[in-house]
């Protein structure tokens, strides 16, 4: 089965999935208040189909990597598989809940004009000490999503 969300926040045109202050910095009050109503949803949903006792998987690009990671720090474990292409530390606060049994893939550009090297590093080390088991690929690329790096993610999941 497979969910695919769009984001509501409208941003110049493109769909997003929180708004944010500038670019790089998050409104983590609205970051928090859409988190919220994505897991809502993704609970809802499981209800309707019938699909509670499903494994979830997520995986995201950017702002859609940046929401999951926030949904990973505000309620821990959600997902069982994650694929984060070029994510950002989402709050401030960090990671609070445990994160045991979570598996994650970060893919990360050393030249990402948009989301610096650092705070993806920071971000994998917050992952870790709550307890999710990451592996973090880095490219010699900017902010763009390329095949290699779509293709490192399917190997990491297919070994999984």
């Amino acid at each position: 089965h497979i969910l695919s969300l769009r984001g509501e926040v409208n941003e110049n045109g493109m769909n997003r999935f929180f708004k944010r202050v500038a670019e790089g910095v998050f409104d983590e009050e609205d970051l928090k208040m859409r988190a919220e109503r994505i897991l809502q949803e993704i609970e809802r949903l499981l209800t309707y189909y019938g699909l509670e006792e499903t494994a979830l998987y997520s995986a995201g690009y950017s702002n859609g990597a940046n929401i999951i990671a926030g949904m990973l720090y505000l309620f821990g474990a959600v997902f069982q598989k994650s694929i984060l292409f070029h994510p950002m530390v989402p709050l401030k606060s960090g990671a609070a809940l445990s994160l045991d049994s979570t598996e994650i893939f970060i893919g990360a550009g050393l030249n990402d004009p948009i989301v610096p090297y650092d705070n993806t590093t920071q971000l994998m080390q917050e992952l870790s000490r709550q307890g999710a088991f990451v592996t973090m690929k880095t490219y010699e690329m900017g902010h763009q999503l390329t095949l290699e790096e779509v293709e490192d993610a399917k190997a990491w999941y297919s070994a999984r």
